[in-house]
């Protein structure tokens, strides 16, 4: 039996859209949607890219959609660190994670996979690993949120 958090067909359907937005994305203006790429954009720190007001418009539209989902489903239940100091320092190094990796999990996992790019597979696995390796040291450590 699932445990209760666990919504297999919420994540079948959310993966399906996020993969039918990517291809749109893709199709429709030849670029990729990544995540961090669009941010940078949207924000003008990026001269590349999609253009900024589609950037701009992918942005908004993240929390926007978010919230669509919650009034129409209820709320997601969230789980964050209480320190708002931890909060920033791990938006700060995925921020260089993501400079550092050209792209963010988004780009690489969902568009760059997808397209059997070698770099995008690379960077995913690293993720993956990444990933693996922290949750195995917090439960290790026994730290909880």
């Amino acid at each position: 039996m699932l445990p209760e958090y666990a919504m297999p067909m919420q994540g079948l359907l959310g993966g399906i859209m996020i993969g039918l937005a990517a291809a749109v994305m893709l199709l429709g203006t030849g670029r990729i949607a990544g995540v961090s790429g669009m941010v940078a954009r949207a924000a003008g720190i990026s001269g590349e890219g999609a253009p900024r007001l589609v950037a701009a418009a992918f942005v908004i539209g993240l929390p926007l959609g978010a919230l669509l989902i919650a009034a129409v489903a209820g709320p997601v239940e969230t789980r964050f660190p209480s320190s708002v100091l931890t909060l920033l320092v791990g938006g700060f190094v995925v921020g260089i994670g993501t400079r550092m990796g050209s792209g963010c999990t988004s780009g690489h996992g969902v568009c760059g996979v997808s397209r059997l790019s070698p770099r995008s597979l690379v960077a995913t696995a690293t993720f993956m690993l990444t990933g693996v390796a922290t949750v195995t040291a917090m439960n290790a450590l026994e730290v909880t949120w």
